[in-house]
């Protein structure tokens, strides 16, 4: 079961934004923060909320950029430390001291970071497809399958893509770059709300402006003539040759096994950068929680 829409709050934060909010759920139950990924928003949830709100406080934000929550301008407002602050404010906000973080694709993002700079914050982290922040960049070096899964970011980064997006429509470009990509058996309902959301003034540019604050190096492919690159391979991250920051807080990654975007290389060493990690591989594509809600809210309910 699944619910068609869920009351959102306005609420603003201390990070100088506001950001409209669904919250399902007893007021003292234990909170859960919910942060959805691109091109989506609070809905990503509807599932999980569903399922859920009956013992938890879910808190499911449109983050900053995202439907009609605030729109900051400029791409360094997209900061990977402003998207955590903006979670850290929101608890604060809502006087939430700790809580679980569940994230999915760039929520994941968020979710990762927050709790390496946050882990006082964090009791527990729930991930589903979304790579922890060290094995993805790791990855996209040593793993050409990995590498060219990614590189539609740089599409993303290049000059002139949210004109090429405003030129195919919302309908056309919904259908080539989004339906195809893992997302084609979505509700018409759902459908409506997504090209509802992403032709709100300021919406698309500023869910770009996530991908070209990001720090992540994409490098390029090889070239099919020889293995020169055909543009210049960009330094080696020196972080990566160096120890991690270890999570010591329990994390449930949940992964659709099926993903085009994310490969499976992106699990490995996973063990040494988490104390306490529980994995669940699932089937299904990269919009697991919808995509496969039943198997990803079994997993929460085993784990939680």
């Amino acid at each position: 079961m699944t619910r068609s829409s869920f009351q959102q709050t306005r609420i603003a934060l201390s990070t100088g934004i506001e950001l409209d909010v669904a919250i399902e759920g007893p007021e003292n139950g234990e909170p859960i923060i919910f942060l959805h990924g691109f091109p989506e928003s609070h809905r990503t949830w509807r599932h999980q909320i569903a399922q859920f709100s009956d013992r938890y406080r879910c808190i499911a934000p449109d983050q900053r950029g995202y439907a009609r929550s605030s729109k900051p301008e400029g791409v360094d407002a997209y900061g990977i430390q402003n998207l955590v602050a903006d979670v850290i404010a929101l608890a604060d906000a809502l006087d939430i001291d700790q809580f679980t973080l569940m994230g999915h694709d760039w929520g994941a993002g968020v979710a990762w970071a927050t709790a390496l700079g946050h882990a006082d914050r964090i009791k527990r982290l729930i991930i589903a497809n979304g790579p922890h922040p060290f094995t993805y960049q790791k990855s996209l070096f040593d793993d050409l399958e990995q590498r060219a899964a990614a590189q539609y970011i740089t599409a993303f980064r290049g000059d002139g893509f949210i004109e090429y997006a405003y030129r195919k429509g919302w309908n056309a470009y919904f259908d080539e770059n989004f339906a195809n990509f893992g997302a084609a058996g979505i509700e018409p309902k759902e459908r409506s709300i997504y090209l509802e959301q992403w032709a709100t003034p300021g919406a698309f540019e500023a869910m770009i402006n996530w991908y070209r604050a990001s720090q992540i190096v994409i490098p390029p492919m090889p070239s099919k003539n020889g293995p020169d690159s055909r543009d210049p391979m960009p330094e080696r991250p020196a972080y990566l040759d160096k120890p991690f920051p270890i999570l010591k807080m329990p994390v449930l990654l949940i992964w659709a096994m099926d993903d085009h975007a994310l490969k499976p290389s992106l699990l490995d060493g996973l063990d040494d950068l988490i104390e306490d990690l529980a994995l669940v591989k699932i089937p299904g594509g990269h919009f697991v929680t919808w995509e496969n809600h039943d198997a990803v809210n079994a997993a929460m309910e085993n784990w939680l």
